[in-house]
């Protein structure tokens, strides 16, 4: 169920991904990646663990070539790289075309750099640190949302203030994903803002000064996603976030184009029924809660 409200929503083209595939909507793609962490899960019960053989596993291009190159060998790694390939090669099937478009300098720019088995790794290792922070998430007392501007309507003049931590959405546009976006998060408790401003390190570090439990949730492109919710965790803080349905902004495209977000997954995330979907998904609160007595053992 895609997030845009009052108008027919057809599949997204993006840059690089696209979570549409071979789909009329996302709702198939979170399907697939949750059904692959489970059996991932399944073998190696570990999540911290799994989620660091991602994480370096995506480090040096040069050796997921190799492993690409090579029949599987057994490893948890190798497993990993090779499966994820070829279950959700159907959503990066722009990556080779935009890295032969890029010019020397933007080579060197590690966002517009991401090869194809990077962005794969990067679905997997958003999907297991949703099930690491999800408790810890929901428990915070300040709990605060970032979106990127390339979720507005670009036919509106918008309206956003600075207000508080960062910019807020005024609600100007009924065709806009930022306010929806926004009034959903607002129902489960979570103080939207669009991401401008505001710098996360020096926030974080107020936010602790005045001796609050904070909480992030993040919506971006993938490979900026990744970095972002790296960063939080670094600063010790719970972080839950999920992937824009395709990256189309100017950064990749020179100019932007409409964009949308997945709204059943972002409710299964924030852990609320409500009339937009079922209750948190067994996949997601089992894990959580496996993570969260690991954290305080």
């Amino acid at each position: 169920m895609t997030l845009e409200t009052e108008r027919v929503v057809y599949p997204r083209e993006g840059k690089t991904y696209s979570l549409y595939g071979d789909t009329l909507d996302t709702d198939t793609y979170y399907h697939r990646i949750h059904t692959f962490a489970d059996k991932l899960l399944e073998h190696n019960g570990d999540l911290p663990s799994l989620l660091d053989i991602v994480r370096n596993a995506s480090k040096s291009k040069r050796r997921l070539k190799k492993i690409m190159s090579q029949p599987l060998d057994g490893s948890t790694q190798s497993i990993v790289v090779h499966r994820l390939g070829e279950r959700f090669s159907l959503y990066t099937t722009n990556v080779a075309s935009h890295l032969r478009g890029l010019s020397f300098a933007q080579r060197w720019d590690r966002t517009l750099a991401t090869n194809e088995e990077q962005y794969h790794l990067a679905m997997l290792e958003v999907e297991l640190v949703n099930r690491l922070n999800a408790l810890r998430f929901r428990r915070c007392d300040t709990r605060l949302a970032f979106l990127p501007h390339c979720l507005r309507d670009l036919t509106a003049d918008c309206q956003r203030t600075l207000r508080g931590e960062d910019h807020i959405c005024k609600g100007c546009s009924s065709h806009c994903s930022i306010n929806a976006t926004s009034k959903l998060l607002r129902r489960h408790g979570v103080t939207p803002y669009i991401w401008i401003t505001a710098n996360l390190q020096s926030l974080f570090k107020r936010l602790r000064n005045e001796g609050k439990q904070v909480g992030v949730f993040g919506v971006a492109c993938l490979p900026e996603l990744v970095r972002g919710m790296r960063l939080c965790m670094r600063a010790g803080v719970p972080v839950l976030g999920i992937p824009l349905d395709a990256n189309r902004c100017a950064r990749w495209w020179g100019e932007f184009h409409p964009n949308t977000v997945n709204a059943r997954e972002m409710e299964t995330l924030l852990g609320e029924e409500t009339e937009l979907g079922p209750p948190p998904s067994d996949h997601l609160t089992k894990a959580a809660r496996i993570s969260d007595a690991h954290t305080h053992s």
